[in-house]
Formats: C-alpha cells, sequence, structure tokens
C-alpha cells in the first residue's frame, strides 16, 4: 500500500497529504534571510544540551524540583519538554514571553520550561509535578498517562474516594510540529544500501548487517519513541501489514521471527535523540553507521556543516510519526496544587502562538514538519527543498513516507512493548564493581547495591545474561553470566548484597578479566558488554593501561574474528581518572559517566537502556 502524506492532525490514523505548493517570495525571503543563522543556533543549541546533559560532572538530568504555586492569580506556566525538542521550544517560549501578555486581570503571562524525558514526565505527572503541561515527543505516551491515571484513580476509589474513575490527568491537547522515524545513514553507507535509487527498509538494513560485520546501526530502547515507534513499524513489517495491527498478528510466529531477524543484527540500543546529537557531535563518522531517529535530527546535523552528510531513509515497508504535542495537566485530585484560571489562560495563549504562523515557520526552519499545511516545504530556503541551497540533493525527502502506518490501539502497544523483550538482540553483560576499602565511606556501598539490583530488574528479556566481577586489591570475585530467569535473578541478587568493601584499586585487571571471559564466550548473537564502576584511582593492577588499551584495541579491530565487546564506565565519586575512564570507554565504543550517591541508580537504569 503507497499513500501520500496527509493531514498531521490524521496521523495517529491515517496517512499525511502532501504540503501545498503555497510559498511567496515573502516567505522565500524570510527564509533566506534568518533561516541560516537561526538554524545553526537551534542546532548547536542541541548539542550544547545534550553535552550539558551528559557533561562529565553531572551526567543525569536533574528531576525536576518541587515548587509550590499557590496564588490564585498566578500566571506562570511551567511545561516540560522532551531534551531534543528543548532548544528549539525554549526558543519560542523567549519570543512568547517577549510580547509581554496579559491576563483579564492584569497579570504577566509567562511560560518557562524543564527538560525532561518523556517517561519522567508520565511518572511525575502522576504524583505532584513541579509543571503544568507537558510537551513529549509522541501523543503515546499522552495515553500511557491516562491509562496509568485511570488505573491509579480506580485504586483511590476502591480505598473510598470521592474522585470518579473517568476523570482525565490531560486536556485540551495539541500538536504542534511532527517528524516521521526514519533509518539515518551517513550518505556513503545510504548509497551502498541502495539510496537514491531504490527504496530502503529493514530488509535491506538487516541484510546489510548480516553480510558486514563492521556494519553498525540500532535504535533507541522502547522506553523512548522513536524506539518504540521503529519497533511497531517492524512488527507491522513482518505481519505484512499497514494498518489494523492486532494482538494475534502482533505475537504470529512468523512476526516474531521477522522481528527476532532484524533485532538480531542490532549492535545496541539506547536513548533518544538528544543523546544521539550528542555521540554525533562527540564521534562523528566513527559513531554507528545508520540508527533510528526522527527525521529532524538529519536536518540538525547536516545544518552544522560537520564533514559528511546524513540522509534520512524512509522505510520502504512504511513509518510512523513523532507528533509532539503539548497538553495540560489536570491537577488538584490528590491534593496537589491545582492549575490557576490565569495558567490556563497562558496555556491557551501560548497554544495559539506554538500553532501560529511565526512559530510554525520557525519550527519548519529547525527541521521539524509544521502543522500549518499552507506552508510550502519545497520552497527555496526550507530545509526539506529537493535541492538545498549548494544544489546537491536533498537527504530529506518532504514527499516521504510514502506509507503512513496506523498506530495502533493502545492495548496492542503494550503487548508489543512486552513481546519486545523476546524478540530483541538478547545481551551478555558483566558488571564490574569496585569494592576497595573506600567503598565503605558513607552510603557508597549500598548506594551501588541499590543500583545494581535496579539494573536486574530493568533486565526483563528471558535470554539476557548477567555476570558480576568484584574487584579490590585484586580480583575478588567472579560470578559467571546467569540467565536472569526469577532463580538467577535471586542468586544475582544475594551475591550483591553480600558485597564488601576492602583493599586497593585493581580497576583494569577486573575489566580484562570481564573482557577476556566474553571473549571466550564467543556469543556473536547477543550483545556483549562491561559496565564498570568505579570511586577511584587505579593503584594494584599488574596490568597497565597502556597494554589494556592495546589490547582492546586489538580485539575492536578484529570484528570478522573476534566477538564485539562495548565497555561502559561509571566514575563514583570525587577522586577519580576521568581520563582514564573516557579512554576506555571511547576505545570500547562505550560511555563514561560519572555519578553521586543520589543519582547512581539512575545512572544504571540509563545506561541497562543500552541493553
Amino acid at each position: 500500500m503507497s499513500t501520500q502524506p496527509r493531514s498531521p492532525l490524521d496521523l495517529p490514523t491515517s496517512p499525511r497529504k502532501s504540503q501545498p505548493q503555497q510559498g511567496t517570495r515573502g516567505d522565500t525571503r524570510l527564509y533566506l534571510v534568518i533561516g541560516a543563522v537561526l538554524l545553526l543556533c537551534v542546532c548547536a543549541g542541541l548539542i550544547f544540551l545534550a553535552l550539558q546533559f551528559f557533561d562529565g560532572d553531572n551526567p543525569l538530568q536533574p528531576e525536576a524540583e518541587a515548587t509550590t504555586i499557590a496564588a490564585p492569580s498566578n500566571a506562570t506556566l511551567t511545561i516540560a519538554v522532551s531534551p531534543a525538542m528543548a532548544p528549539t521550544f525554549e526558543m519560542l517560549v523567549a519570543q512568547f514571553n517577549a510580547q509581554k501578555l496579559q491576563t483579564p486581570d492584569g497579570q504577566p503571562m509567562v511560560v518557562q520550561t524543564v527538560a525532561l524525558e518523556p517517561d519522567k514526565m508520565v511518572a511525575q505527572s502522576l504524583g505532584a509535578p513541579a509543571f503544568q503541561a507537558i510537551a513529549p515527543d509522541s501523543s503515546l505516551w499522552l495515553t500511557q498517562l491516562e491509562q496509568r491515571w485511570a488505573a491509579q484513580q480506580g485504586a483511590v476509589e476502591e480505598a473510598g474516594s470521592l474522585i470518579p474513575i473517568g476523570d482525565r490527568r490531560i486536556d485540551a491537547p495539541l500538536r504542534y510540529a511532527i517528524s516521521p522515524i526514519v533509518i539515518v545513514a551517513w550518505e556513503s553507507v545510504a548509497r551502498d544500501l541502495g539510496w537514491p535509487l531504490e527504496p530502503v527498509g529493514w530488509e535491506q538494513v538487516q541484510r546489510k548487517a548480516t553480510r558486514d560485520p563492521d556494519f553498525k546501526w540500532s535504535h533507541p530502547s522502547t522506553n523512548n519513541a522513536s524506539g518504540l515507534l521503529a519497533t511497531l513499524a517492524e512488527f507491522y513489517a513482518g505481519a505484512g501489514l499497514t494498518r489494523g495491527l492486532t494482538e494475534d498478528a502482533a505475537t504470529a510466529q512468523t512476526t516474531l521471527d521477522y522481528v527476532r531477524a532484524v533485532e538480531a543484527t542490532v549492535r545496541f540500543y539506547g536513548e533518544g535523540e538528544a543523546v544521539i546529537m550528542q555521540r554525533l557531535a562527540a564521534e562523528g563518522r566513527d559513531f554507528l553507521d545508520a540508527f533510528v531517529a526522527q527525521e529532524q535530527v538529519v536536518i540538525a546535523w547536516n545544518q552544522l556543516g560537520r564533514g559528511e552528510r546524513l540522509v534520512a531513509l524512509y522505510p520502504a515497508e512504511g513509518t510512523l510519526w513523532a507528533d509532539h504535542p503539548l497538553a495540560l495537566l489536570e491537577l488538584g485530585a490528590n491534593g496537589e496544587t491545582p492549575v490557576t484560571p490565569n495558567q490556563r489562560n497562558t496555556y491557551r495563549a501560548f497554544g495559539a502562538y506554538i500553532i501560529g504562523a511565526e512559530a510554525q515557520q520557525q519550527l519548519l526552519l529547525a527541521g521539524y514538519r509544521p502543522t500549518d499545511l499552507s506552508l510550502d516545504l519545497n520552497a527555496p530556503g526550507s530545509p526539506f527543498a529537493a535541492v538545498d541551497t549548494a544544489g546537491n540533493e536533498s537527504p530529506v525527502d518532504w514527499r516521504q513516507p510514502q506509507t503512513t502506518l496506523q498506530m495502533p490501539p493502545a492495548s496492542v502497544i503494550e503487548v508489543v512493548q512486552n513481546v519486545w523483550w523476546f524478540t530483541k538482540r538478547p545481551t551478555n553483560v558483566f558488571l564490574v564493581v569496585d569494592t576497595s576499602g573506600s567503598m565503605a565511606e558513607g552510603d557508597k556501598l549500598p548506594s551501588t547495591q541499590a543500583a545494581l539490583i535496579a539494573f536486574l530488574i530493568q533486565m526483563q528479556g528471558d535470554r539476557d545474561r548477567v555476570g558480576l566481577i568484584e574487584f579490590g586489591s585484586g580480583v575478588k570475585r567472579v560470578e559467571g553470566l546467569r540467565r536472569l530467569d526469577a532463580d538467577g535473578r535471586s542468586e544475582m541478587t544475594d551475591i550483591i548484597n553480600s558485597m564488601t568493601a576492602r583493599g586497593n584499586t585493581a580497576l583494569l585487571d577486573a575489566i580484562w578479566e570481564a573482557y577476556g571471559y566474553l571473549l571466550r564466550e564467543d556469543d556473536r548473537e547477543a550483545i556483549n558488554a562491561i559496565v564498570v564502576m568505579t570511586d577511584g584511582q587505579e593503584n594494584a593492577s599488574n596490568l597497565s593501561l597502556r597494554e589494556l588499551q592495546k589490547r582492546l584495541a586489538q580485539q575492536s579491530g578484529a570484528t570478522e574474528t573476534g566477538t564485539p565487546v562495548v565497555i561502559f564506565t561509571i566514575g563514583f565519586g570525587d577522586d577519580l581518572d576521568d581520563a582514564m575512564l573516557e579512554d576506555i570507554a571511547r576505545v570500547g565504543g562505550g560511555q563514561y559517566r560519572r555519578a553521586s550517591e543520589t543519582d547512581i541508580q539512575e545512572l544504571y537504569r540509563i545506561i541497562s537502556t543500552y541493553f
């Protein structure tokens, strides 16, 4: 089935029409005058946000700090926004605030933002959030919030509450931008896959990854919108459908076999667009050959002019859209501070602004498709124009996707999320844990133990295996890989709880011990990984840093004869050799991040999304 894109307001159920050709000379002049400067600022902001988000001193995005807004006349509206959209959104907020609008009773309308991952938005929105509105990257999160809210209120009502089960948690939702989910590839890789002469889809990616052991591609974990939407597209392709995906079709053996074959070629999973932009800025062409993201990432990267271009490949089997909703929260049910009438006025005014002509043009220039269908995507100066300002063929195609998949019901989405754990690529991961004497200080060891157990809980695949190496003055304990069934999870939990702190820090020996174990296992069907945590500097290994680097580099360069192993390093505390940990992660193809006693559990949760 092949159809033209349609109205973004119909995205959950139908394809989107092509944009009408209504560009004017005035429009073009506007694009040319402000386009380059504005877009470069926005793209630089994306990378700045991502670098701040994973800054060596503070790798974790902070929780929104609780604030009390009790004054009935208060007109300040706080909106939680997805990190990847945050720089563009904040620019629009600043322009709205600059208008100095007032409510009917003379209060200044002010919008402020907090960048927050959508799964955290949902979790915090169920309690007493420090924000009154949310702007996730997909309506998937609004549906999830309403489902969880209804279940929560149902439990409250059974306890004698007068709150009706049917009360909704969100109000007045609107869409202000859209972006299709695409397979992003470097231009040379895209041409090798058949672009622009042939359509490219999951089958071509799977075939390339199977034949070429050096080919690396990934999609985010399904707790990110782009990862979940891509996974839904895979299930649709496996079922041979473009609409009407049912639970039976999603769980049919032929569908599961198809998805498992595609997923088996994933190098590793991961986070959303903000982190992708950060890794592109840090690693460039050495990053993955291809990955799943919103189309906007392609435009944002290319406008920076850093080396080879990225190209958007629209899956031939069809794709779904990130539809960027904005929604007001209905607060006050559980004793939290209600939204004031003036905050509602501010929400309505900002909503009208963000779907208005000025904001829609700026969203277009930032690489998002506007919901205003009067804007011509193919006008000169538009980042979607068929030929760019240098006369090159555009790396994005405003006429695509030709096939838009129907968003399945919430019950089917939930089934796909659950079944994905049984179709994704399995993982062998070693937790390499510092239990030297310094870990006895304060709550370091208990915090680490809680974080490790939380990591086990996050790993839900029945084919995943976890091992543990504990080190102090030497390698103190080696616990081999255990399948995370009920017995294996219980055994690993007991092992973690029995750890004690003593000795020095033989970090390098412990890393090589885990690496050697995975090499001997030689399980090429799985993602093989090491997650290293230390709170101090290396001072007791027999192996030198240079020798470890040499061995890791030799192994990472032998993908045809060896098992690829990715290494994540975590620095816990203040007495650290950051440069050493960063270098080990770089050579191991992973990432280095810092943690504190308060955020180490969240950091392990984030890292678990890669597996």
